[in-house]
């Protein structure tokens, strides 16, 4: 429950909930079809697909074990639809952190990130860009040949980083809005927060509303100030002995440099993180 209270009061609980889609060995015609519209979820930022739209020759390969998972990601990502929807209409860094956001599940980490991207389309063109994600060891390590790609920056894992947590409610607007429905949709989201290498604000969907005080859920650590103290606020989950319907607001004064740790280790313990403000 204490994550369920989390996720709703940062916009994310249908992700919290719905877990990994992946198509195992012995998956049913249910199970493939809930891949497919996973997969085309996923892929196209939760844009409306018409049924004239769908790949149907990859979809038919997948069926009969012709594909993996990620040859049809890949599919998607490659198709005249993919290209039409987020390349021809963004721009090129736009276009980059849908990407890194449809691809690999989180946003882009550093200037740098997006510039080798950048110089990957330059010099070898649309497709190199694509598969440059799929064929990455960091696709592999996470998704694998058989999981659907989901947006791993709500979480706090291996390698993650602190600034993407932050980050991922830049792009991430609500489960009912699609990446093709923003307000400025074709502009970057990440320029300035990139150029400065620093964290901002944590914005979750407007119309995300804590019940209690009415007013916006969560607020950010505007500046990302290095030298200054952020108060987390974490919802801790019951201890096993306690009934599970009681739950334990903590809050603790974190100095920048240790937020990352702070932040996984809130994560190993079980704590969902409420709000990152500064003290």
């Amino acid at each position: 429950m204490a994550g369920l209270i989390a996720a709703d009061r940062l916009g994310i609980r249908a992700f919290e909930e719905s877990g990994q889609v992946e198509l195992r060995a012995n998956r049913t015609e249910a199970d493939t079809q809930g891949v497919i519209w996973a997969a085309y979820r996923q892929v196209l930022g939760n844009d409306h697909l018409m049924a004239s739209e769908r790949l149907t020759s990859a979809e038919s390969l997948l069926r009969q074990g012709q594909l993996t998972v990620r040859d049809f990601i890949r599919s998607i990502a490659l198709s005249e639809l993919y290209q039409r929807k987020f390349f021809q209409s963004n721009s090129q860094t736009r276009f980059i952190e849908l990407n890194y956001k449809h691809l690999l599940g989180r946003v882009p980490y550093d200037e740098a990130e997006i510039s080798d991207h950048v110089d990957l389309y330059n010099t070898r063109g649309y497709e190199a860009e694509i598969n440059s994600y799929l064929d990455s060891a960091e696709y592999q390590a996470n998704f694998g040949d058989s999981v659907v790609p989901y947006y791993r920056g709500f979480e706090f894992y291996t390698g993650a980083r602190t600034v993407g947590f932050n980050r991922m409610f830049r792009l991430y607007r609500g489960y009912a809005n699609s990446d093709r429905a923003q307000y400025g949709n074709t502009r970057a989201r990440l320029t300035q927060e990139l150029a400065k290498n620093l964290p901002g604000p944590i914005n979750p969907p407007s119309s995300v509303r804590l019940s209690s005080t009415n007013e916006s859920s969560l607020v950010g650590a505007a500046g990302g100030d290095r030298q200054q103290l952020y108060r987390v606020r974490v919802v801790q989950g019951a201890s096993a002995r306690a009934p599970q319907v009681r739950l334990s607001n903590t809050e603790f004064l974190v100095p920048y440099e240790q937020l990352s740790t702070k932040l996984q280790q809130i994560s190993r313990t079980g704590g969902k993180i409420a709000s990152i403000t500064p003290a």
